[in-house]
């Protein structure tokens, strides 16, 4: 099974979360990671979905997504043509034994530290989502209090925009 990205460029309206992310129920893809914010202006909302399947199962999706009414573009993504990050906040639990481990750890992967207390460190990371899962695995040798992290946010490299190739 492959790996895809793919962003959706929505009319902002009620509803059209629910209705892009059913057809991809209705076509039993398991969703991994789905962001979704406004865009530069409030007309406009962006659906960035991480998702497996098969090539041909993702391209009917696709054609089954651009015929919903509020569906304006759809730009699917690869390593080549695109920036791809996620955010990571990790709370640590804070002991004398690991302190020193987790915070050279956290300047090795470029993690921040946002918080301090006497019983825990959070820190922050944003990175590709490979970083972040090897950030993740480096921690599970400490103890772990809690994890949320973002679905991947993603943009095509150069010029272009997800805008330029609407299609009403």
């Amino acid at each position: 099974m492959n790996r895809y990205t793919v962003a959706v460029l929505v009319r902002n309206q009620f509803g059209v979360l629910n209705r892009v992310t059913s057809m991809f129920r209705r076509r039993q893809f398991n969703i991994s990671a789905l962001t979704v914010s406004e865009t530069e202006t409030s007309e406009y909302s962006r659906i960035t979905v991480v998702f497996s399947g098969e090539e041909g199962a993702k391209q009917q999706l696709i054609n089954q997504l651009y015929k919903l009414p509020d569906v304006c573009s759809i730009k699917e993504f690869n390593a080549d043509n695109s920036i791809n990050c996620e955010l990571l906040l990790i709370k640590m639990e804070n002991s004398t034994d690991s302190r020193d481990e987790i915070r050279s750890a956290a300047d090795a992967f470029g993690a921040v530290i946002v918080d301090y207390s006497k019983d825990s460190i959070t820190l922050r990371l944003t990175d590709d989502s490979r970083k972040i899962d090897d950030f993740i695995n480096l921690m599970r040798d400490y103890t772990i209090l809690e994890i949320c992290r973002t679905g991947s946010v993603s943009l095509e490299k150069g010029s272009t925009t997800i805008r330029q190739t609407i299609n009403f």
